[in-house]
């Protein structure tokens, strides 16, 4: 697991937090591939939120833990989840955010395919019983690279939009 600790306007991490936020990456991932959803669960606050891939939400720890029974017990049995831990950013000295990546890796396969890979941005909090996840956003991994402004397809963007507004058509934006 590889992992850069970054300071944001918080004050220093304590080793002890970065070593616990780590292992709750680790225990998220182990939770995944055991197939338990009442570990996995618990690594939730009660009031956490969860945005999967494909953007739906689900909140609450019950919520989780209910949708990944399911999962487990269903098109997920006997996955893994494989990732890498790749920052920690305090906030504040309760309050972190964590990037990580991992993969589902189906039990018929043995590599894993780039088009599963995923990012978790994941806000970490301290309670009474240690770190927990707050909050997480799942997105695929689908990097596409940003037009230069002379390059075709911005030029042809800048070109609907003068023929959208000399014919009425599209955005309003005297509303």
């Amino acid at each position: 697991m590889r992992s850069t600790i970054l300071t944001g306007t918080a004050s220093s991490p304590r080793t002890d937090d970065t070593a616990e936020i780590e292992r709750l990456f680790a225990d998220f991932l182990a939770a995944w591939t055991a197939g338990d959803a009442q570990a996995f669960g618990a690594l939730f606050t009660d009031d956490s939120d969860y945005v999967s891939y494909d953007g739906t939400v689900a909140r609450g720890r019950r919520a989780h833990q209910h949708n990944h029974d399911k999962l487990f017990r269903g098109v997920l049995a006997d996955s893994a989840l494989v990732g890498d831990l790749e920052s920690i950013r305090y906030l504040t000295p309760d309050v972190a955010v964590v990037h990580g990546t991992a993969s589902v890796l189906m039990p018929w396969r043995s590599t894993l395919p780039r088009r599963r890979l995923s990012r978790q941005t994941v806000v970490v909090v301290r309670t009474e019983t240690g770190w927990r996840i707050g909050a997480i956003h799942n997105g695929r991994v689908r990097p596409i690279a940003v037009p230069e402004p002379d390059a075709f397809p911005s030029r042809m963007s800048r070109l609907m939009s003068r023929v959208a507004r000399r014919f009425g058509v599209g955005q309003n934006r005297s509303r």
